[in-house]
């Protein structure tokens, strides 16, 4: 098993081991002061799952560390850094390096339900904020997954005056929009076509399904100036940006959709499938500043962020979430991430050099991208966490059910509704 290790190690950004040492990761760290070490045990917990006490019982067993489940917390919390930096050359060996011209912030806005291990596990709702070009988490945010004042919306962020601001459909509303604006910051959102309405400037009802309809050829853009007004009437300048998508690419929505009606048993709607055609987006992002161009190139490069937050999502689904300090929670987060991107430039890495050399057509769906993910995420775990044979369990098992015990110690209460982290 310590060959599929090794092998995976050099997947990792080069440098990383150095990297570690920059970021301050391994200040403090008595005795074996192994980078390669710290990160597999770090990587035990955050990509298998386990928890921290039964990540230091694990790898004290296989050798490669000894320490508590505190010290282990601690760890993490000094790694955060490393974890990101990592994460960032990661992200620009995927061509995800944008120009840092400019003196604009752009963040782009997401959220993500998460549940933790076992039948009484809690439910919970992250949000976070990852500044562009910088790719570095810029608010974090714990909220429950009911009751007022817990769903996704851009009033769970703090905003800036200034902000430049990338969201998806999720946040696609007038009262959002209107959030954002009274802020004096900018909105682009992919328009929830059954939720958001427009008017032109002159205040007549505008027609969304037939302006997209003049667009008739692929990859042509085109933009109008409309308004956005909430249930207090404040209206909302902006513009709509529209780009019709590749033949390809409105096959593979107009399917989605129909396998989602199929499942919950509701009808199509035709103007459903005709918006599937298109990217629709609307923002208050200044003309003069940002051409049509301009806003539909920072939602793909938003877009290919999201790609990989999409498997942290799943990710995120593995192990408990640290909820008491900004550190250790925004180190999860990288650590999550960090782990998703490995994964995924495994994918390609493999599909490089199959036998066909490209992605079978019948195979592209959704449903099995997912299928390969979490099959290469289980193959890492594999070479993550050390081999520990069932016989040794047997053998060692007072030993390790001590480990596993919980001493008795107060609890600190959680007694806030939500647990809110932000950078300042």
């Amino acid at each position: 098993m310590d060959e599929d290790w090794r092998l995976l190690l050099t997947f990792f950004p080069e440098g990383w081991d150095k990297i570690a040492k920059d970021c301050g990761a391994l200040k403090g760290l008595r005795k074996d002061k192994s980078p390669e070490n710290l990160l597999r045990i770090l990587l035990i917990h955050l990509g298998c799952g386990h928890s921290l006490r039964e990540t230091v019982v694990r790898a004290r067993k296989a050798g490669i560390a000894d320490l508590s489940d505190v010290a282990l917390l601690k760890r993490l919390r000094k790694s955060k850094d490393w974890f990101y930096t990592m994460c960032v050359a990661l992200f620009q060996e995927r061509g995800v390096a944008i120009s840092s011209e400019g003196n604009f912030q752009v963040r782009a806005f997401d959220g993500t339900q998460i549940k933790e291990p076992g039948k009484t596990g809690s439910l919970w709702r992250i949000h976070y904020s990852v500044s562009l070009p910088s790719l570095s988490c810029d608010f974090f945010k714990l909220t429950a997954t009911e009751g007022i004042g817990t769903g996704e919306s851009f009033s769970q962020f703090v905003i800036q005056s200034g902000d430049y601001i990338l969201a998806d459909r999720g946040y696609s509303t007038a009262n959002g929009i209107d959030y954002v604006s009274s802020h004096n910051a900018y909105v682009t959102v992919r328009v929830n076509t059954q939720v958001l309405r427009f008017k032109d400037i002159h205040g007549t009802s505008f027609d969304l399904l037939e302006a997209v309809q003049s667009i008739h050829s692929t990859g042509v853009s085109r933009s109008w100036k409309v308004t956005v007004s909430n249930q207090n009437r404040s209206q909302v300048i902006g513009r709509l940006c529209v780009l019709r998508k590749t033949a390809e690419a409105i096959k593979l929505a107009q399917n989605k959709i129909r396998r989602k009606a199929s499942k919950t048993g509701r009808n199509t709607k035709p103007e459903t499938l005709e918006y599937a055609k298109y990217i629709i987006l609307f923002t208050t992002f200044p003309e003069n500043e940002f051409s049509t161009s301009d806003v539909l190139e920072w939602y793909r490069i938003r877009w290919q962020v999201e790609l990989v937050f999409k498997r942290f999502k799943s990710l995120a689904q593995l192990g408990h979430l640290p909820k008491y300090d900004d550190e250790s929670a925004k180190a999860w987060l990288y650590g999550k991430l960090f782990v998703a991107l490995i994964v995924e430039k495994l994918i390609a890495h493999a599909s490089s050099i199959s036998p066909w050399g490209y992605l079978l057509e019948k195979y592209e769906s959704a449903q099995c991208l997912e299928r390969e993910f979490k099959f290469a995420l289980n193959q890492v775990c594999k070479a993550i966490e050390p081999e520990f044979a069932l016989e040794d369990m047997l053998t060692q098992w007072n030993e390790i059910s001590e480990g596993l015990a919980e001493s008795p110690r107060k609890r600190k209460a959680q007694l806030s509704k939500f647990f809110e982290y932000k950078t300042s």
